[in-house]
């Protein structure tokens, strides 16, 4: 019963997803109708598609930056509240300086979790490429049976070639020698390296700047390559081209943003008296003291002096 609530669950998921595989379909069949050429359809659409991420890279690259440069007011609350029994206000604490920077602690993981949906989205309609009725017969699905990719899907049996290679294909696909493995295995290397270099990119600017990166992201960034890694072994290489293709992206345009001084931080002047704020007593800045009183520069005669003697027994 529990299988059959899976099926149902993961169908009815799919039939939500069914209009979005056909739009991606379409725009796929119609770059082919103008480059025929599988690979540099599936880059030019990974282009459109960056080009509408493009708002959330930048925003996720400038909280990356400013979440590098809060690391020594975290330091500073970290040593104020240490213990378990101040971990709630810990945690309090943290979230105010966030909220009062405009820091997204999770900032710098969104380009990498938005990929998730996008990869569902192109791995169904790159499976439905392929895809063959019962009789084994190449029907592909998604694109319109009309235009020249489903055309050529048809003849190919299914097939995806493009440079020698076919993009349906996963790395441990039945092959005729061994050596068909090697180019799969290389695509599949060469998206987790880049991913690895766009991470090194973000924190090799960091150490030029002197900001200190956060444990935290230090972690997310070894092990999110590693996670998509996996996932590139039982995807279709023509999923894969679409992550090396937008990664290259996401690095160029990190390559702009830091050469053009657009993820530069600027200091917020309405957070100093918040910030004073969280400083303990000691650190705040003591009052400053009257100024001393100068000595009269008028010089006293003896007859001034014998004077103002006999002004005061008069009194």
């Amino acid at each position: 019963m529990s299988i059959l609530a899976t099926n149902s669950f993961f169908h009815s998921i799919g039939e939500i997803f069914q209009p979005i595989f056909r739009a991606i379909g379409w725009v796929l069949a119609a770059i082919y109708g103008v480059v025929p050429n599988y690979a540099i359809a599936i880059m030019l659409l990974t282009l459109l598609i960056m080009l509408v991420l493009t708002p959330f890279t930048v925003k996720s690259t400038k909280s990356m930056i400013a979440m590098s440069r809060l690391q020594p007011e975290i330091k500073k609350l970290q040593q104020k509240y240490k213990g378990p029994e101040y971990r709630q206000e810990l945690n309090e604490e943290m979230m105010k300086l966030y909220r009062e920077e405009g820091v997204n602690p999770l900032g710098g993981c969104l380009p990498l979790l938005l990929q998730a949906p996008f990869l569902f989205i192109l791995y169904n309609t790159i499976k439905g490429l392929s895809y063959k009725t019962s009789l084994g017969i190449s029907a592909p699905r998604y694109i319109p049976a009309s235009s020249k990719m489903y055309h050529n899907i048809a003849i190919a049996h299914g097939q995806l070639n493009s440079f020698g290679i076919d993009l349906s294909l996963k790395p441990f696909s039945h092959f005729t020698h061994w050596y068909d493995h090697i180019p799969f295995f290389v695509i599949l290397a060469l998206a987790v390296g880049l991913q690895y270099f766009q991470m090194a990119q973000i924190n090799n600017r960091n150490k030029k700047t002197g900001q200190v990166i956060p444990s935290q992201q230090q972690t997310i960034q070894r092990i999110m390559p590693l996670l998509f890694a996996y996932i590139y072994f039982i995807i279709p290489a023509a999923v894969v081209l679409y992550m090396i293709v937008s990664t290259l992206v996401r690095i160029a345009t990190q390559d702009i943003l830091f050469r053009t001084g657009v993820t530069n931080v600027v200091v917020n002047p309405g957070n100093v008296v918040a910030k004073e704020q969280r400083l303990p007593a000691r650190e705040k800045a003591a009052p400053t003291p009257p100024p001393k009183r100068q000595p009269s520069t008028v010089k006293r005669t003896p007859n001034t002096r014998s004077k103002a003697k006999r002004q005061r027994r008069t009194r």
